[in-house]
């Protein structure tokens, strides 16, 4: 064989295995759609696909719920939350890395060890702090939450990126008069934009999947998010499960929507930072 011919011969073989990884993968979505779409009594039919297909689940959970409303609070408190995940977490990188302030390592230190605190440990604590503050059922009692416990794996990410950054071009800024926002604003985030964009993504993802802590803080109707819907669809005997199926299947669209429209920045800023000079 040909150097031309090996060099194909091994692309083939590297994306057939690709595509049965991405297969295996795929199933659970694929099944996800599949429930949503079958009739009552085909819905735990132990096949991949049933026919005939039906949308009586989709009208079931668009007809049982205030979606539009629902989808909004979830927008709202994502959006929030990424914005001000990115802002704090730039900022503090810039601080603890290019100016390096006085304690700014010791913060950090001290944020690192929060990653190693899960969830469920900090449930009771956070209501009783939340109904204190009179932030049960509003969107600031999630918002804040959210950032708090999103910012330190940011800041980790973000940081490594600007100690990696050439100092010459904070000295530069410096030198050209610069002051620490001007170095801030047109000098390091420029150099750090593909982990913004990652760090922006990999938060929208979180926050919009969030469980658990919306269940606890947020007990009102008109304000519960798109996780706590199928909840009303499930129980000791799994009720409605095509109506699950299918409330699950709208909760992961957007977010398909939104890695199909920015994988390339996505992956961009996950490599950007894996090979030096």
């Amino acid at each position: 064989m040909t150097r031309i011919s090996r060099s194909s011969a091994k692309s083939l073989a590297l994306h057939a295995t690709l595509f049965v990884v991405l297969g295996f993968w795929m199933l659970p979505l694929v099944y996800m759609v599949s429930v949503g779409l079958r009739s009552p009594s085909q819905a735990f039919d132990p096949v991949l696909f049933a026919w005939p297909v039906t949308f009586a689940n989709f009208i079931t959970v668009i007809r049982d719920n205030p979606l539009t409303g629902i989808f909004l609070n979830s927008l709202i408190i994502t959006v929030a939350t990424v914005i001000t995940v990115v802002s704090v977490s730039a900022l503090f990188a810039f601080a603890c890395s290019v100016l390096r302030l006085r304690g700014s390592l010791v913060i950090y230190a001290t944020l690192l060890t929060t990653l190693m605190v899960p969830l469920a440990s900090l449930v009771l604590p956070l209501a009783i702090l939340l109904k204190t503050f009179g932030w049960v059922n509003t969107y600031w009692g999630l918002i804040f939450p959210y950032s708090a416990l999103g910012v330190p794996f940011a800041i980790v990410i973000l940081k490594a990126f600007m100690d990696d950054s050439p100092k010459e071009l904070f000295d530069a800024a410096r030198v050209d008069g610069c002051s620490s926002w001007q170095t801030f604003w047109h000098v390091a985030l420029p150099l750090v934009r593909p982990a913004l964009v990652f760090v922006a993504i990999w938060q929208f993802i979180v926050t919009w999947n969030e469980f658990f802590l919306a269940l606890i803080v947020l007990t009102r109707a008109e304000m519960k998010t798109l996780t706590i819907v199928p909840m009303q669809y499930s129980g000791l005997y799994m009720a409605n499960p095509g109506a699950l199926f299918a409330i699950l299947t709208l909760i992961a669209l957007p977010l398909i929507f939104l890695y199909v429209l920015v994988q390339r920045a996505f992956v961009r800023g996950l490599l950007a930072g894996a090979v030096k000079g």
